[in-house]
């Protein structure tokens, strides 16, 4: 299991003797985050209704899924998943993808948005695995970021998958659910991914941020939640739900 990365993160909330309204963080505009029981129990009850959240990328092994997340950018799952199914079934290994070569690999993906270059990071990630790795995806956060095209958070997502570290890949569904929810009043990816590291049950750690992406995908929608089928709607901090 690799080492995460330290990040600055804030003071957890209060507990003890307190009260549950004395020891929640205040959050901006006058909300209240969420206190640790009310963290716990978000979570119990994500984990009660779907106890092994599975993300929606296609891959067979944590080269194809570091693939697939690098070209998800700015992509949908679904057109991922329709772009990589013939990819995959013809490069599922770094020596396989180089052999395949960039124009190919194009051919493939051109219907995912920035192909050309999403084409030229599979191609250059490929021969950076080979040259540097071995051949093998690495574990390790810094390692991963070295690869073209990967950032924090695809490298978040490939450490969590493949690897099962406990990670937070914050995407916008993430940071609108933990801002919404009170989970975090962060405004930066970075900010959110310190808060649910720091607040998250350890138990809870590994597939926490499955379900966060499936509540925002789903539930908690960016235009218009569908609130009346949250199961933490008694517990949400969002004062503008709908009915």
């Amino acid at each position: 299991m690799s080492k995460l990365k330290s990040s600055k993160q804030r003071p957890a909330a209060a507990s003890g003797s307190q009260s549950a309204a004395s020891a929640r963080p205040k959050a901006s505009k006058g909300r209240s985050l969420l206190s640790p029981a009310e963290v716990a129990e978000v979570f119990r009850r994500f984990a009660a209704e779907n106890p092994e959240p599975k993300g929606e990328l296609e891959h067979s092994n944590p080269f194809t899924l570091l693939v697939a997340v690098v070209l998800s950018a700015q992509a949908t799952d679904a057109g991922v998943n329709k772009a990589t199914r013939s990819l995959f079934q013809k490069a599922d290994t770094p020596q396989k993808m180089v052999a395949l070569g960039e124009d190919v690999v194009r051919d493939h993906i051109k219907s995912i948005g920035l192909f050309r270059a999403k084409a030229k990071n599979v191609a250059l990630l490929s021969e950076k695995l080979i040259r540097d790795f071995g051949g093998q995806v690495p574990e390790d956060r810094d390692a991963l970021e070295t690869l073209p095209g990967v950032g924090r958070k695809t490298a978040n997502v490939v450490m969590n998958v493949a690897f099962g570290a406990p990670t937070m890949a914050v995407d916008t569904h993430v940071l609108r659910v933990s801002n919404r929810i009170g989970l975090s009043d962060g405004k930066t990816p970075l900010a959110v991914e310190a808060d649910l590291l720091a607040k998250i049950p350890p138990q809870y750690g590994v597939p926490a941020h499955h379900w966060l992406i499936l509540h925002g995908r789903y539930v908690c929608k960016a235009r218009k939640p569908v609130c009346p089928q949250c199961l933490i709607r008694d517990i949400c901090r969002f004062p503008d739900k709908t009915v």
